[in-house]
């Protein structure tokens, strides 16, 4: 396994390629609570024409979470700058922005100029903020399960209060209750998806670290982030593909529409019979469609 320090933090990345060398490199960008791990399908099934490069957020996956304010310092003071220029020394936080900082850091440490992002869900949130902070490093961009929302007091209130609850509540002996791994993706899917993907999903869950967790919870689904991605995405100047489930309910399709009507950059497809893991739940309609949108 690779790991690579970004502003103090020890990041998971995995590289999925096939020769010749030297491809056009496309960044996975996972959602929240999850990992790098329920990419890996879409990445073999584009590695003949990209090298595919996936890693775990801070916090999610197989890379740990906020480190002490004096180990970021140091690590952010001897890191290489991002495009020459010194990097100011800044706190980390569970901002989505800071995630988008924390993906410019990883690419200029591992030394990439320009690459195409993949992004789902939070992380879609997360390659829309990078896409307008950093379009000299795109050429495209996916973006899948993603949208504006309006803010609403009491269902955000409702919401932050039951996601604290499911954070703080996650004993690893859940993944030993029969069927409890259905259970628990019975809300994301539309169709079935392989067993061993249901079981990554709840594992990745068990083990995202508390603060991050709790953090994003927070800072994704927030009067803030309601108000500042409308805008995000009219600023966009990327081709960008969009792409919702349409039985979505934690994204909803409609959601999409309304994102994809704020700028003529965004290409939306509703995948039908799906909902917010279409690249699972039908691959091969998925992989259609973004290697149309790729030509």
């Amino acid at each position: 396994m690779s790991y690579i320090n970004v502003r103090g933090v020890d990041h998971y990345y995995e590289w999925i390629k096939q020769p010749p060398e030297k491809k056009p490199i496309m960044v996975f960008i996972h959602g929240w609570a999850g990992s790098s791990r329920y990419w890996r399908s879409t990445a073999q099934a584009l590695s003949e024409k990209f090298d595919c490069l996936l890693y775990d957020m801070r916090g999610f996956g197989r890379s740990k979470g906020k480190p002490s304010t004096l180990e970021a310092s140091e690590a952010v003071a001897e890191s290489r700058s991002i495009e020459q220029e010194t990097i100011a020394i800044r706190e980390l936080s569970y901002e989505l922005n800071e995630y988008a900082y924390d993906l410019a850091v990883l690419l200029d440490q591992l030394q990439l100029q320009k690459v195409y992002i993949n992004a789902h869900s939070m992380g879609a949130s997360i390659a829309t903020l990078f896409l307008n902070c950093y379009p000299h490093k795109v050429e495209k961009a996916i973006l899948t399960c993603s949208g504006v929302f309006e803010y609403d007091e009491k269902a955000f209130a409702a919401f932050h209060k039951f996601g604290a609850y499911v954070v703080k509540f996650r004993p690893r002996w859940l993944r030993k209750i029969p069927f409890i791994d259905q259970i628990f993706m019975a809300r994301f899917l539309h169709r079935s998806i392989p067993a061993s993907e249901r079981q990554a999903f709840l594992e990745d869950f068990l083990v995202a670290d508390y603060e991050a967790a709790l953090g994003t919870i927070f800072t994704s689904v927030s009067k803030y982030q309601a108000e500042v991605m409308p805008g995000e995405f009219e600023k966009l100047t990327l081709p960008t593909l969009l792409i919702s489930g349409e039985y979505d309910k934690i994204i909803p399709a409609d959601l999409g529409r309304k994102a994809a009507a704020l700028t003529d950059k965004v290409q939306l497809v509703v995948m039908k019979n799906t909902a917010h893991f279409p690249m699972l739940e039908d691959e091969e309609t998925y992989l259609q469609v973004v290697q149309e949108f790729l030509k």
